[in-house]
Parts: C-alpha cells; structure tokens; sequence
C-alpha cells in the first residue's frame, strides 16, 4: 500500500465543497458583538480629533475605541529603533497622524454588522491634510516625511558586492542599461482577513480565533503587545479561504479586536470586507531595479549591477524585518547565470499607502529582471532568446557548484527543463509559423523563463541572506497513535488551500502501514501544534512538513514494530506493517493489529514490552536536506491584435522538477494556480493610487482578475531529478507566480518585435499595448 506518488482525492473537499468549513463568519457565540474600522478618507495629515457622539447615539452601537482607549491595554507595536533598518513605533489606531488613506482611526463596537457600519459612518474626523508621498522616488531632503524617524523616508538601504563588477564593465564588448518597473498588485484571496476575539475576566484567558497563516507568530506579537503571559493567550486557525501571504502578518487590526475583546468583556468579531481589503488589507509588488549588464562579444554577461527600490507602503512588517524580501531578491537575482561579478544596492521606502505584503512569490522580480534581461540581450545583439540562455546559464558539469552569492546547487536538472520545454513547445516550428502569421497580419510571440524557487532552498541559503544564528530551518511535528488504532498527526503548517490534510495524511499512512482515513491532521491551534513562527509560506510544507511528519510517524513505527516483535516473538526486521495489520512477513497468521496494540498500550501498557516507553506519541525535528531547489521553465505563447491592444494567452507549458511528488494533482494544482496569478498580474491587475493618495481600484469592477475565459489550458510536464534522504519532495507553492510574469512579458515584446518595442514594465493591459505601439511606424513583417 502506498499512498504517496498517487492522486489521492483531497480529504478536505467534502467538507468544504458541502458548505461545512469553519470559517471566521461562521463563528456564534452568545452576546457577540460585530466591529467596524473607521478609516482615514486622507493619505497623509495631523489627526485633530475624533468626534463619537453621534455614532453612541447610533441604536446598537456599544463602544467607540480609539487610539487612547487601547492604550489602556496595548503597548507601541513596532521597535521603534533608528539605524540600517528603521521600524517605527505605531499603535493599533492612528494616533496623532494618519498615513494612509485607510488608516484606522477609531474601532466602532455594536450588536450587529449593519449597527457597526451606521455607526462608523456618524464617527467624525478631523484631520489636517499633509502633503501626501505616493511614490517610492520621494525621498531625499525635500520629500515630505511618512515617518519622522526616516525624514527621508528611506526605512532600509543596503548593498553588496561580488567579484570586480568595475572592471567586467570596464572590459565589456556591449553594456545594456534599463530600468525595470514592476506596478502594484495585490493577494486577492476568496477570504478578506477577520478574527473574533473571546476575553474571560475570571482567568484573564483570551482566545482569538482568525483567518490567518501564522498563529503561534501571531499569539508571539499579540502576547506582547497585550502585555498577557503566552499561557493565557490562545489562537486558533480553523478554515481558512485563501492567503497568497495576506495573512502571514499580525496586523494592527487583529491587535485591536483582540483589546476591544479585552476592555468590553464581550466577544467581539471583525469581517473585512472586499473594498476594505483591496484599499487597506495591503499591497505588494511595487518594485523597481534599475540593471545593467557588462556583456562580452558572444552576449555572455560578465557583470551585473541592479539597483532596488521596494515602495513598503506606510506601516512596517512585524514578525519579518522590511529588508528579508530585498535581501532574498539580492541572493537570487544572478540565478544560474555564468556571472561572477555583481553589485546589487537595495533600499525600502515608506510612502503614504497601504503596508507591502508578502505576495506569493514576494521575491518574484529577480526572477522578472533576470528573464526579461536575457531577452532585452537578444533583441540588442539580434540573437535568439534561446541561444542567449544557452550561452548564459551555467552548464550541467558545473554542478554540483554555488550561486554567485553563496547558496550551494545540487541535484541540478534546470538545464533539463530548458530542454524538454524547447522540444513540447517545437520553439523552432514556432518561430516558422510565426513568420508566416506576420506576412498574414497576425502577430504572435513565445516567451521563456527559466528559475529556480527555494523548496525551501538548501541549509546554506539562509546564510546567504545574512541571518548570522548558527541554526538551520527545522520544523516538528508530533504523531500520536489513538486508543482505536487511529492517528493523529499535530503540524506546525497551517494549510489555507494547500492540501496539507491530504498530503501529510498520504505520508503518515504509508509510514504506518494505515490506511488514509484514518489519520487526522491537526493544524492551527497554538495549545496544540509545535511551535513555529513562520508556519506555511515560502514552499516549506512539501520539504519541512512532510519531513516533519515522516519522521515522527518512523519514530511511532519503529516503536509499534518493536513491541509488536515481543508479543510475536519475532525479529522487528521480519514484520511488516499492511492495511493496519503488523504480521511476520509470509506468516499472515502471526500478527496483531494495530488496533490492538494500540489499545493495550492505553489501557494495560505493563503487558507490552519496555521499547513502549511513554506510549506511541512521538516528535521529531526535521531539519532543511542539502538541495532544496525546485526548478523550472515556464513557455507562454501569446496572440496580439495591433487594432485594441488585446493580448490573448491561447497555451502555456510549464516543466518543472520538484523531486518526487506526494500528490501529483495537488501540485498540478498549485502551479496552475500561480500561473493565473501570474498572468492576470501581467494582464489584468493593479492597484492604482491617485495624486492624492487615493486608492482607486477600491472594488473587482477596477480591479481586474482573470477568469476562466482569461486562463489557457496550462500543460504541465514533470521531470523527477535526484534528492538528498528519502525526503525527495519540494515546494512548488511560489513557482507558477514566480515564472509567469516573465514568460508572458518575454511572448508580449517577442509578438511586438515588428513595431522594435522593449518591454521595460510588468502591467501590460490593451491600453498600454496601444500606446506603446502608436508612435512608430507600421510594424516590419518582412522578418528583417
């Protein structure tokens, strides 16, 4: 019996798809209380005053919080530290000063939704506008201060240098500079964020129960900030509509529910809904790298310089620092590339918007600089995309070797993909049928990208992004044999659409010899799981979760087969463990079940023997392997019309290598997840501030997401390269969002390549399409 490797059906669908998951809104509890944020209408200004008056006259309406009412029971959030990396002292509410427009100034507590809204409309707010920042090239002596302790608004800035870029440049046969502009977007889950809050005066327990993807990071900061012992503060995560690392954050609103909670006695709950979310759940994205590229005469670069600049919106990150995201860009920008000299200068910058998220993939730029440079190379030097990748990235018998800034590559097969994606893609029967569409007047391109994505990444990667602690990436997980014979497995990820209740059960079941039904997943709940303060994100589950598991599980096996083996009075080594039956291998009649012995090993523990220890409940600590890279090529094929701009993705191709896969359809499922992401990044998606700071795209009528219409048939080949251990299985929870963007971007300047366009930015909607074509001349469809 072996689970693992198969399509098993999603344990969660039924629940789920019956309209039985638990969901913050599904929460009841007697005398609960509903919350409405009332936010800033300005970007930037002295908050004055507050006016409640109106709104405690309002029916059903309890409380009306502001920023010197939590402080009460709230301290500063924030370290409030100045130097290399500034983050600021802020409370839950505005106080004093507003920074974005959606900043929350006051919580309004009433007896229901609609009672809390009325309510927060009669709250009046005076504030005196300040000349508000809404761009990341605001700084310097004259821009106004989002923060007085950055007067320039720089949070962070930093750099590094490998190898002697001055002189790569000096002796270049070509050098390419451009500036690269990735535009503001968003994580859009099916979900908005919420969190319902339960204090009890009599043992100072509070318990808070909420849509997020990091609860013991969450329970940390709120313990903290709420100055309650970590043993009387309780989070739990039950059914959870999607993240996309919206939700990986504590956030000022989850601290000021959980005070509000705490100053009323009464249950409170807070529903962000979608205008709320897309104006002031926050954003990601806003990039921009300035690179150049010291080419030799073959197009090989030799030296590279990228310069960074990250638009971190108003209020900083609490469980990472600022500068993680701008470190991990710098770490993988050079790739597989050839390069040996590189200088990257990075730097965060506050401005008056909504916070910057951790967005799937939040690294993703390099991996869009990177691409679109190879394909900026061959339109400079009249190549071939393909020939300049060929030429550009490192060969099959320079590894196992090291990424230019330090992480150790391994089990490589990234050139592999390159190769299998060119041959189902037929790239050179293409590039003959697009000749002939141009002479017919239709215009169609191909792009590339090729990456790799940390699955978690190999144990030298987070050296390389400066973390100086001597301690590798390690995850626990508990496994726990039942008095029925069934299993428990206790995990620090917390799934949010992930499938982790069915892959980690596929894992268990078949180190245990159970079946899958058997085994439940527990997740989400901080009195339970083991500790971990980053939980699911950055493709961690597939590598760390599982392993975690795996490990526990062998542990309760190896003991099961051990005190089964005295009962039998066999060898442990001849028994085997099938369908819940532990037997003497080709002595069926010899054997117990698992249910059996479970039961003993409650009930009358004395009569097993001595390697039962404390009983079949076991934790391991699974440590991050040597490799770790997921890699893969991305093919996108595009069809443009010149008449409006439209751009239409007929197929796309990705083949990638994440070792063996636990469940073949679950991770089909989440790289065709992030292709649309990807896609409709490109496509679709922006969020647009004004110049007054004004968030415009404030509902799904401004801002566009892609449908089914929008999304091709995305066709997925699986290579299965070597792995270190018997745990051979890597994240692909980034790859698809990763990839995208630049293969659709690289097909977009390949369809345009008649009107001699460059394609410097990510956003590329048909009205963009128009503008960058209508000032040439009629498009060259002679192929010359």
């Amino acid at each position: 019996m072996r689970f693992t490797g198969s399509s098993v059906p999603r344990r969660e669908d039924p629940r789920l798809l019956a309209g039985a998951g638990r969901f913050v809104d599904d929460i009841n509890r007697p005398d609960l209380l509903e919350a409405m944020f009332v936010r800033s209408p300005v970007a930037h200004g002295l908050l004055v005053s507050v006016d409640a008056d109106a709104a405690l006259d309002t029916e059903g309406v309890v409380a009306v919080l502001t920023a010197e009412d939590l402080a009460q029971c709230c301290s500063p959030m924030g370290l409030g530290i100045a130097g290399p990396l500034i983050v600021p002292a802020h409370l839950p509410l505005a106080d004093g000063k507003v920074r974005f427009a959606g900043d929350p100034v006051a919580l309004v507590i009433a007896t229901s939704r609609a009672a809390a809204e009325d309510g927060a409309d009669a709250v009046e707010v005076d504030i005196e506008p300040l000349p508000p920042v809404t761009s990341a090239a605001a700084r310097g002596e004259n821009a106004a201060a989002v923060w007085d302790e950055a007067p320039d608004n720089v949070l962070w800035s930093g750099g590094e240098v490998w190898g002697d870029p001055d002189e790569a440049f000096a002796s270049a046969a070509h050098v390419i500079s451009e500036t690269l502009t990735q535009h503001r977007h968003t994580c859009v889950p099916l979900e908005a964020r919420g969190g319902l809050a339960e204090y009890d005066p009599s043992t100072g327990n509070l318990r808070y129960e909420v849509s997020h993807q990091n609860p013991h990071a969450l329970r940390v900061h709120l313990s903290a900030i709420l100055g309650l012992p970590a043993t009387q503060l309780r989070v739990i995560c039950d059914s959870i509509g999607g993240s996309f690392g919206l939700k990986s954050n504590p956030t000022r609103e989850d601290v000021a529910v959980c005070a509000a909670a705490r100053l009323l006695g009464q249950p409170v709950r807070w529903m962000e809904d979608r205008a709320e979310n897309l104006v002031a759940g926050g954003h990601a994205r806003e990039e921009q790298v300035s690179v150049e590229a010291a080419l030799d005469e073959n197009g090989v670069v030799i030296g590279l310089r990228a310069d960074l600049v990250m638009d971190h919106g108003a209020y900083p990150f609490l469980n990472l620092p600022m500068s993680l995201f701008a470190n991990i860009i710098k770490v993988l920008l050079p790739g597989t590339l050839r390069v040996r000299h590189y200088q990257f200068r990075g730097s965060v910058v506050a401005t008056n918007k909504a916070s910057f998220v951790a967005y799937r993939g939040p690294w993703e730029i390099e991996c869009w600089v990177r691409e679109r440079l190879m394909d900026l190379i061959a339109r400079q030097l009249e190549l071939d995309p393909l020939e300049v990748r060929r030429r550009n990235y490192m060969d099959d018998d320079q590894f196992p070797g090291a990424m230019l800034t330090g992480p150790t590559l391994e089990f490589m097969t990234i050139n592999q993909t390159l190769d299998r994606a060119v041959k189902l893609a037929d790239y050179q029967g293409f590039r003959v049928a697009q000749a002939e569409a141009r002479a017919e007047g239709r215009y169609l391109g191909i792009g590339l990208c090729t990456y790799l994505e940390p699955g978690p990444g190999p144990t030298d990667y987070g050296q390389a992004l400066g973390f100086t602690y001597e301690q590798r990436s390690m995850q626990r997980a508990r496994v726990k044999l039942e008095p029925d014979g069934s299993v428990t497995l206790f995990t620090s990820q917390q799934p949010h659409g992930q499938s982790h209740e069915t892959t980690f059960s596929q894992v268990v079941a078949d180190e245990l010899g159970v079946d899958i039904d058997v085994v439940r997943v527990v997740c989400g709940d901080t009195d339970q799981v083991p500790f971990n303060m980053v939980s699911t994100g950055g493709s961690r589950a597939a590598t760390l979760g599982a392993g975690a598991a795996q490990g526990a599980a062998r542990i309760v096996r190896n003991k099961l087969l051990s005190v089964v083996a005295n009962l039998l009075e066999a060898n442990p080594d001849d028994l085997e463990i099938i369908d819940g039956v532990v037997a003497v291998r080709g002595s069926p009649d010899r054997s117990k079940t698992v249910a059996e012995v479970a039961r003993l090993s409650y009930m009358a523990p004395f009569t097993l023997d001595e390697a039962l220890g404390d009983g079949f409940d076991a934790s391991f600590d699974f440590e991050t392997p040597a490799g770790g890279w997921t890699q893969s090529t991305h093919v996108c094929w595009v069809e443009l019309d010149p008449g409006t701009g439209l751009v239409t993705v007929p197929r796309y191709l990705v083949v990638e290598d994440c070792g063996e896969m636990i469940n073949p359809a679950v991770v089909e499922g989440q790289i065709r997840g992030g292709v649309a992401q990807g896609i409709g990044s490109v496509l679709l998606e922006q969020i647009i501030y004004d110049d007054s700071g004004q968030c415009t795209t404030s509902t799904f009528m401004d801002y566009l997401l892609p449908t089914a219409a929008e999304i091709p048939r995305i066709d997925i080949e699986h290579l299965e390269g070597p792995s270190q251990g018997d745990v051979p299985w890597r994240g692909v929870g980034e790859g698809g969002a990763i990839g995208a963007p630049a293969a659709v971007c690289n097909a977009i300047e390949d369809a345009l390549a008649p009107w001699g366009v460059a394609i410097t930015e990510q956003y590329l909607p048909p009205s963009r399409i128009l503008q960058l074509i209508s000032p040439a001349a009629e498009p060259d469809t002679t192929g010359n």
